[in-house]
């Protein structure tokens, strides 16, 4: 037997996708904030009872051959700004520097650091008295609160530097001490030699590292109770995973997100579609991406909410507005998020002691949602407690009645992604919407009107699809340098000290020597963001000609197990029967009246089927509202396309 379990985290709802044997299953658990490990392992329970038909954790642990695990908890620390407040420790020469890092987005630099910076001349550091204002620096800091330091010292030998200041803050604040303060150094992560880029590095990073750290080894240690076959694999923004014990916090960022990117790669070249936006909508966040041609777009430097980093990431996009973010007015307009309820205490009519109004409660209201049926049956849904929190927060402070309320709410939702599409994306005629996450689907129409797109797909998957687009994904370890010697002997140098980096790291993977796949290349910057990449066949390490006015010079290699397969069969949508609906509701309609309209199981279904709006698609764990003028087909491997009619 074959078994893979793959889990993605999100801030409200933690997804888990089975493949064994060739079949797929899925389910999901609420997330737990307060410990993330307990919705890990509820998840692992839930995941035997739909494997075995009652729950058999030891035996699911016992035959599992890799278990997968992505994340958005980065995504949306830093989205939420959740975190513990920084002190930063810079050089002398680095004065102006807090107000260029500032100046990438003031927010977040306000969050994670704010006036907590000192300064060391880097000739006190090296100096007599290191020992005595490496102190001061550390106390003034943890006095202003904080509560983890970075140091990301410049100049040429930013890495001396950082050492030297190193061994003192050993000495001073040993490791055993309770006293000890957590410093990370940029140099630690990274040789970039763009100060900016560096520091915003290593800040970002120590901002995410103790949430995942304390998650990550607790969830690890409990698996390992169990004698499981193989370690925990962390998925990583840049499409690969590795063992807890070798992943980078910041590479856990949009990793969850990532996800689903690989999975919309994957279904546009399925169905042969040229260009795909998507909306993952989970509980905190929508996260927008694009897939063009072929490929999602990575750069080698990549983006945490728009500031540069220096390690590549998927270009990915988040929203602070989902299932569950917070509708408020303020000036006589609704607003919407970046705040979310969660999954504790959630949405109010999650009968959890919610009292914010959100697009659940109000998509409850309106009649779309079963009480009954929806999570699967799972959890009942309070009505009168979803009317109190819109009622109080929307209806009340705007004046007016509470079906009037949930019609602005709607339109400002949708509107609201839409523009954040338009903000990321392109769009044209060929575009196709993919929708997915808990709640992507439900209001993809209105957002696709709005966006000025005409064809959306929904995976039949997308309640779990990025835990579904986790499902291939190789193990590997990726490896960057900055030159200090372009000769052909330093470049060789450099590289046979990666690669026994490579295979330290590999076999600490459980990868043997001869089981992985060894690139390197040499990537040059001449500025202006133009780079030339030069890829390093056999054992010639000489320079191209052309590299010999570049700014600096990075030797890249990645060491790579390969566990993706090829894509497999065609995605056709073709109609052939008319639809055969499994009930009816009457939804409040754009208009502010309510209408019937029949609801269709996606579980009912079949190839070819097809129907036309207003209607409600609804399978387990999502619901989507299909809208006047809009059209539904089911593909042969049972995916939805919906179409615009008359576009």
């Amino acid at each position: 037997m074959t078994l893979q379990i793959n889990i993605d985290n999100g801030g409200t709802l933690t997804d888990i996708c089975i493949f064994a044997d060739g079949k797929v299953e899925k389910t999901k658990v609420l997330t737990t904030p307060y410990d993330l490990s307990r919705c890990f392992f509820e998840g692992i329970q839930k995941a035997s009872r739909v494997l075995y038909g009652s729950e058999d954790v030891k035996r699911l642990l016992e035959e599992v051959d890799l278990i997968r695990y992505s994340t958005t908890q980065g995504t949306n620390a830093i989205c939420e700004r959740k975190g513990p407040p920084l002190g930063l420790v810079l050089d002398g020469g680095s004065r102006d520097l807090p107000a260029v890092l500032a100046e990438r987005d003031p927010e977040v630099w306000k969050a994670l650091v704010g006036d907590r910076v000192v300064f060391l001349d880097a000739a006190v550091v090296t100096g007599p008295d290191a020992d005595v204002e490496v102190v001061k620096a550390v106390n003034a800091l943890t006095a202003q609160g904080a509560k983890r330091l970075v140091v990301a010292f410049g100049g040429e030998n930013f890495r001396a530097l950082e050492e030297a200041f190193a061994r003192v803050a050993l000495r001073k604040y040993p490791r055993h001490l309770l006293g000890a303060v957590p410093i990370l150094y940029g140099s630690d992560l990274t040789s970039d030699k763009d100060p900016v880029r560096r520091t915003w590095t290593a800040l970002i990073n120590s901002f995410l590292h103790p949430s995942m750290e304390a998650f990550l080894y607790n969830a690890e240690n409990r698996l390992r109770a169990f004698r499981t076959k193989n370690p925990l694999l962390i998925f990583r923004n840049d499409g690969d995973a590795s063992r807890v014990a070798k992943t980078v916090a910041i590479k856990t960022y949009s990793s969850g997100p990532r996800g689903g990117m690989e999975g919309v790669k994957s279904y546009s070249r399925l169905y042969g579609f040229d260009e795909t936006v998507s909306i993952d909508v989970g509980g905190t966040t929508t996260d927008i991406g694009q897939y063009s041609r072929g490929t999602v777009p990575e750069i080698r430097r990549g983006h945490v909410e728009g500031i540069a980093v220096s390690f590549p990431l998927c270009e990915i996009w988040s929203a602070g507005v989902g299932g569950s973010s917070v509708f408020r007015v303020k000036d006589g307009a609704i607003t919407i998020g970046p705040d979310s309820v969660g999954a504790v205490p959630g949405p109010a009519c999650f009968g959890r002691g919610g009292k914010e109004a959100t697009i659940t409660d109000a998509s409850l209201l309106s009649g779309l949602f079963d009480p009954v049926s929806y999570f699967g049956g799972g959890m009942g849904l309070d009505l009168e407690r979803a009317k109190a929190a819109v009622t109080a927060n929307v209806a009340g402070p705007l004046g007016i009645g509470l079906e009037e309320a949930l019609t602005r709410m709607v339109e400002a939702y949708e509107q609201k992604i839409a523009e954040e599409l338009h903000r990321f994306t392109t769009i044209d005629d060929r575009t196709v919407m993919l929708a997915f996450g808990g709640a992507g689907p439900l209001n993809a129409c209105g957002v696709a009107e709005k966006a000025g797109i005409s064809r959306v797909s929904i995976p039949k998957m997308a309640a779990v699809f990025s835990a579904y687009g986790i499902g291939s994904c190789d193990i590997s370890q990726r490896y960057g340098v900055t030159l200090e010697d372009l000769s052909p002997t330093g470049v060789a140098a450099a590289l046979a000290e990666l690669k026994t980096k490579a295979a330290r790291d590999m076999f600490a993977e459980g990868v043997a020597a001869g089981d992985y796949v060894v690139t390197a290349r040499l990537v040059a910057d001449f500025g202006n963001g133009h780079e030339h990449t030069h890829v390093l066949e056999g054992d010639d390490t000489a320079l191209p000609e052309v590299f010999e006015k570049a700014i600096e010079v990075d030797l890249e290699l990645d060491a790579v197990k390969h566990l993706r397969g090829a894509d497999h069969g065609a995605g056709i949508f073709e109609e052939k029967t008319q639809a055969r609906a499994s009930g009816s509701r009457h939804p409040l309609g754009a208009t502010g009246l309510r209408a019937e309209c029949p609801v269709y199981r996606l579980a009912d279904l079949k190839p070819g089927d097809f129907a036309s709006g207003p209607a409600i698609l609804e399978e387990d764990y999502f619901t989507c509202r299909v809208l006047e003028g809009w059209r539904l087909t089911v593909s042969n491997l049972g995916d939805v396309l919906l179409t615009r009619e008359g576009k």
